[in-house]
């Protein structure tokens, strides 16, 4: 490969995860960086060519890329998450979408001044809401169970449809009659749903025999399923246009609905990979902007990019949810969230070119507008969402509640100390007299295991923070540690250290399988059973200008061992092994009392 290529290829990698770093230092949703850096690297200054650097590879390339995204987005969503809301999510993707596209298709002709093929194109295009913005500001807000649900679904299953749709829109301009054009459309479609849900089920299904037979090794695993990924979406797009797209989302929605096999290592290979791409993606689409299609967007663009905002959106989300479950908060919320992401640049690219060659030679305005609307619809509600949820009352802002895995005695005394204190508790246990007793205490529990998807999918997590393993089995604590890491973080889950867990003596579980150690090093399981006794003594105390932490423990010394400071701002801190904790007057601490010497 030439240098300069080479250094193209390079660049945008390096452009891509660089863009991807500085939003989160600056807690910024990453596509606005991500479109800035390649228009910069593209149509501004011209170090990057893509349609050069590619050729002929370019489009198919994109589209791979759009369906491994797609793929991972499937990977995702389960059922359970649907629960109360089908119906709602049921009319979301059929007249929601329905709404949009007449909507849209109606700005881009009277205000844009689009013949009507296009402008119904176009309106197709943006029924689209994107799942590579809606998933980061999902993690990024903390939105309560089923409104996150309904979002993430809606955004990861409507991409297909609107690449549907939108092929079914071209076959009908491309008719010569209206009444033929119909026709080629309804059996499109049927042959489009067939399709998608044969190819996709169909290589879900070899992938789970074949790693439930163990005919493939651990190693082959990710590469086996991306293989099959990416027969099922060119095999369907060989038959029917992007009936691909809908092939790889129904594989990914069978892998994550079935019971035989886990497919954890695969999701998490794929969350890695789809980074990668949405990154590099972002700035090649940027990337073929050129000078001129800058020049064509006007105050009519910026108008019709505000229909969609702030008429198309409310319209289908308040149609959609009527009669439904859903609070008005909720509703006003989804109103104001929809933004767009890669599927609506690449779709409108491709279809900007087939038009081009049919005769319509605005065509190629679709693909500034397009990059307009993603750009304006990331930044308004990318920015917006937060605050607005925290207006509405539909996200806890600094969650400081607590998830406790293992429901004994001293586990119950210390939640019951944190929630006589306002700290939101839940306990989580398979022992049925353990959580018994959690219930009369009054405290939440949920009994399951831990280590359960469905336990994962059942606990809301709007009030909790952080989670802390507490079993009496240290390998059980740190694969919950483990588990729940993309819950909570790798800083806020932790773990009973273990026996002889010292410098130089034998690990019982890995440091990079395991959580923060708590409390102290000595302070294993068995041991707080032998300071607590059968009746655990928790103390809470407050600190005062009279009564100082250094007071607190020139009287307690030895006897009282503190476990965690609740701030005078609201936060919690937990004492681990590894860090010291100074708590300021106002503070209140949370400590056991030892019926025995330590």
């Amino acid at each position: 490969m030439p240098h300069q290529a080479l250094f193209q290829v390079t660049g945008i990698i390096i452009l891509g995860i660089l863009a991807q770093w500085v939003a989160w230092r600056l807690k910024l949703p990453s596509i606005l960086l991500l479109l800035s850096a390649g228009t910069v690297a593209g149509p501004l200054t011209g170090l990057l060519q893509p349609d050069t650097l590619f050729g002929d590879l370019l489009s198919p390339i994109v589209s791979l890329s759009v369906a491994v995204i797609l793929y991972e987005g499937g990977l995702s969503l389960r059922f359970r998450e649907l629960r109360d809301i089908e119906g709602v999510f049921f009319r979301m993707t059929t007249l929601g979408v329905f709404i949009s596209w007449l909507i849209g298709a109606m700005a881009a002709h009277y205000l844009l001044d689009f013949r009507w093929p296009i402008a119904a194109l176009l309106g197709a295009v943006f029924v689209v809401t994107g799942p590579t913005v809606i998933g980061p500001l999902l993690r990024h807000i903390r939105l309560r169970s089923r409104l996150g649900a309904l979002l993430k679904w809606e955004g990861i299953v409507v991409d297909p449809l609107g690449a549907v749709l939108a092929v079914l829109v071209f076959t009908m301009v491309q008719a010569d009659e209206i009444q033929k054009g119909v026709a080629e459309a309804g059996l499109d479609l049927c042959l489009t749903l067939a399709l998608g849900v044969v190819f996709g089920c169909a290589a879900a299904g070899i992938l789970i025999l074949a790693l439930r037979r163990f005919w493939i090794p651990d190693s082959l695993h990710n590469p086996v399923s991306l293989m099959l990924m990416f027969a099922s979406f060119t095999a369907a797009n060989a038959i029917q246009d992007e009936s691909g797209m809908l092939a790889v989302t129904v594989m990914g929605i069978a892998l994550a609905n079935q019971k035989w096999i886990s497919i954890q290592h695969v999701v998490e290979f794929k969350e890695t990979l789809g980074v990668l791409l949405i990154s590099c993606l972002f700035i090649l689409l940027a990337a073929r902007l050129r000078p001129e299609d800058l020049h064509r967007i006007d105050l009519k663009s910026y108008l019709f990019v505000g229909v969609m905002i702030f008429v198309a959106r409310p319209a289908s989300v308040l149609l959609s949810a009527w009669g439904s479950p859903l609070s008005w908060r909720e509703r006003f919320f989804l109103s104001c969230m929809a933004p767009r992401g890669i599927v609506a640049a690449a779709v409108s690219s491709v279809f900007a070119m087939k038009l081009t060659l049919d005769g319509y030679p605005r065509s190629v305005e679709m693909v500034p507008l397009t990059f307009l609307l993603v750009f304006i619809t990331v930044l308004v509600y990318g920015l917006c969402a937060r605050p607005l949820a925290r207006r509405l009352g539909l996200v806890n802002v600094n969650p400081q509640g607590i998830l406790f895995v293992g429901a004994h005695a001293w586990s119950r005394a210390l939640a019951g100390a944190l929630r006589k204190e306002g700290v939101p508790v839940m306990l989580v246990d398979t022992d049925w007299e353990n959580i018994s007793s959690a219930r009369m205490a009054g405290l939440p529990c949920y009994y399951g295991s831990a280590l359960a998807e469905k336990t994962r999918e059942d606990i809301d997590f709007g009030d909790l923070g952080r989670l802390l393993a507490v079993t009496a089995n240290n390998e059980v604590n740190a694969l919950a540690c483990l588990r729940y890491v993309e819950d909570f973080g790798r800083q806020e889950v932790y773990q009973l250290p273990f026996p002889f867990a010292q410098e130089g003596r034998h690990e019982v579980v890995p440091m990079e399988h395991r959580g923060r150690l708590l409390f102290g090093q000595e302070l294993t399981y068995s041991r707080l059973n032998e300071i607590m006794g059968n009746q655990p003594a928790v103390k809470t105390t407050k600190l005062t200008g009279a009564f100082t932490f250094k007071d607190f423990q020139a009287e307690h010394g030895e006897t009282v061992i503190p476990l965690f400071v609740l701030r005078m701002n609201g936060s919690v801190q937990v004492y681990t092994v590894n860090d010291k904790l100074f708590p300021q007057v106002e503070d209140s601490i949370i400590s056991i009392v030892s019926v025995m010497k330590t």
